[in-house]
């Protein structure tokens, strides 16, 4: 993997993390397309570099990271778990990561759901930290069903808040919040094993940085538009999106474009 690629896989890490369209999936797309996604290397890039996404969380929504104990909390039990899980199913999940064929479909299914979650669901709590924990628990077991590549951990969790009445910027934030724990545990774990694996060298730290740096400044951009967009519009944009794109995958899937 060169620089060039490694930038244009965090541009994508950047647009798609926040955003219901599913990041893992794009990602696996484009390195199909670049011809590595079985690579081990661009597989723990892909995670690592969410290090960078997760940051732009932060630095946006400082005031109530560093000033509100009821984050923590909430975030806590929301994250429960997808850490249980995430942990007893590692394995099976990295199985996954080059099916593009599992994208395809998960993409194709949920644009669908998206074009109708506005009707389904209609919130009225426009304060995420103001749910029970029962409902943040509910919301985190949400999170697990994005474990399947292509099914968004930014959908699920929006889905799973405006279950738990938020409104559609309420259940977006929650998700934003709730993605720090979770891509951290996630980026720590893969790193864990691929130092053990020695899946990295010293030249790849430059990769590692730029491609952080790189996620950081494009996340942060795409949060901002984000939320100014689900504040006054519905996600059918993004069904749209999700179901055009699952449909060519699994055309070029079936054609034998990708494997």
């Amino acid at each position: 993997m060169d620089y060039l690629q490694a930038i244009l896989l965090a541009i994508i890490e950047g647009i798609t993390e926040f955003l219901p369209i599913s990041s893992t999936g794009h990602m696996i797309i484009a390195s199909s397309f670049m011809g590595n996604a079985d690579n081990e290397l661009v597989k723990t890039y892909t995670v690592a570099i969410q290090f960078g996404a997760i940051l732009s969380v932060i630095v946006l929504y400082y005031q109530k990271f560093f000033n509100s104990l009821k984050l923590y909390l909430k975030v806590t039990a929301a994250f429960i778990p997808s850490a249980i899980i995430g942990f007893l199913l590692d394995d099976f999940i990295d199985s996954l990561l080059g099916d593009v064929r599992v994208v395809g479909f998960s993409l194709l299914l949920g644009g669908i759901l998206l074009l109708f979650i506005d009707k389904l669901l209609k919130g009225t709590n426009d304060d995420e930290l103001n749910i029970p924990y029962s409902s943040a628990i509910k919301i985190g077991l949400f999170q697990c069903i994005a474990m399947i590549p292509g099914v968004s951990r930014s959908a699920a969790t929006i889905i799973g808040g405006m279950s738990q009445n938020l409104t559609r910027k309420a259940a977006a934030e929650f998700s934003f919040f709730l993605a720090v724990p979770t891509m951290f545990g996630a980026t720590v774990l893969k790193m864990k094993k691929a130092i053990d694996n020695q899946v990295f060298t010293q030249d790849d730290i430059g990769i590692l940085l730029v491609g952080n740096l790189v996620a950081f400044i494009v996340a942060y951009l795409a949060i901002k538009s984000f939320i100014r967009y689900v504040s006054s519009h519905s996600f059918k944009v993004f069904g749209y999106y999700r179901i055009f794109v699952g449909v060519f995958i699994l055309i070029l899937y079936y054609l034998k474009f990708v494997s």
